[in-house]
């Protein structure tokens, strides 16, 4: 498993998981299949007709960014919380696969994306007769919204710092800084948690959201304390799961990123104006192969006009 590789990779074989979604509280049976190239990463509804079911997991198709990375077709189906996956499938190499679900959001599991990362260890991956394609940053793009500020600019590789804030001396002030090398989103991100506040938990549910949320698939703080009772993952393990939301949010772009993101007190929605501020700027970036340069004649492909707006 290499996300250093030439070529486009997808599963070597399917494999299903079962589990309940963290804000619709539905058991949801999700399968991940392999997929053909240049496909990219699909979802596919089986609970709905066919001619409704499909959405690609695209920057342009992000239609709700509250608490979570939501998107959506035309005909109005909606898959949400896909953050956690598509950022396993981006750390493990996984170019092309179709995502199969019954219900209407991507089960949570434990709030990691280690148990994704595991299901693609279990089903194998292979290289594919097709040259993987990287979408490189050439010039510097930035988003703010009130304290919230993302960035992309040039670099080399995918190389993410991230910065969160809170006024709670558990959390506090933290930062963490990598480069998605081989291992890197494995052994450093991939088993941070989703969290929250229990002070916050029954206004979530009011708001229809969290309604699957348990010590079991979130780091639940009260106060000054960590109420799950094996504790953190990580000293700093808010900081790296904001991290790892972020690589799922900077999946969407749709091949491998090469450039370096910045994020302060950030998030899904900021994550994904800084993609559209990306696209909407053609000298911004380019779209390459690992073996031949420049893709020619793709740009308007890959950045087409927005039709679906973020939420």
């Amino acid at each position: 498993m290499t996300i250093a590789a030439t070529r486009q990779q997808t599963l070597r074989h399917r494999i299903s998981c079962s589990g309940v979604g963290l804000h619709s509280g539905a058991t949801v049976t999700m399968t991940l299949h392999p997929a053909a190239t240049d496909t990219g990463i699909q979802f596919l509804r089986r609970d709905l007709s066919r001619h409704k079911a499909r959405i690609a997991a695209r920057w342009n198709t992000v239609i709700d960014t509250r608490l979570c990375t939501t998107i959506g077709n035309d005909a109005g189906t909606k898959v949400a919380t896909i953050e956690h996956l598509m950022a396993a499938l981006y750390g493990c190499g996984i170019d092309n696969a179709l995502i199969e679900l019954d219900g209407p959001e991507v089960p949570i599991m434990d709030g990691s994306a280690a148990p994704f990362v595991f299901l693609v260890e279990c089903a194998g991956v292979v290289a594919q007769d097709a040259s993987r394609r990287h979408l490189r940053v050439l010039k510097r793009k930035e988003h703010r919204d009130g304290d919230a500020r993302v960035s992309l600019a040039p670099g080399e590789g995918l190389s993410i710092r991230q910065m969160i804030q809170y006024d709670n001396s558990l959390i506090g002030r933290q930062t963490v800084s990598l480069t998605l090398r081989e291992g890197a989103f494995k052994n450093e991100l991939s088993r941070a948690r989703t969290y929250g506040f229990a002070a916050e938990v029954e206004w979530l549910r009011q708001q229809g959201l969290a309604r699957g949320g348990s010590l079991d698939n979130a780091v639940v703080v009260d106060g000054e304390r960590v109420l799950n009772a094996d504790g953190l993952r990580f000293r700093d393990e808010f900081v790296r799961h904001k991290a790892l939301d972020t690589v799922g949010d900077l999946a969407l772009a749709g091949a491998r990123l090469v450039g370096r993101f910045e994020g302060a007190c950030s998030g899904h929605a900021t994550n994904n104006a800084l993609l559209r501020a990306l696209f909407a700027d053609p000298s911004a970036w380019r779209l390459e192969t690992a073996d031949a340069g420049s893709v020619e004649g793709d740009e308007a492909e890959w950045a087409p006009t927005p039709a679906l707006a973020t939420a």
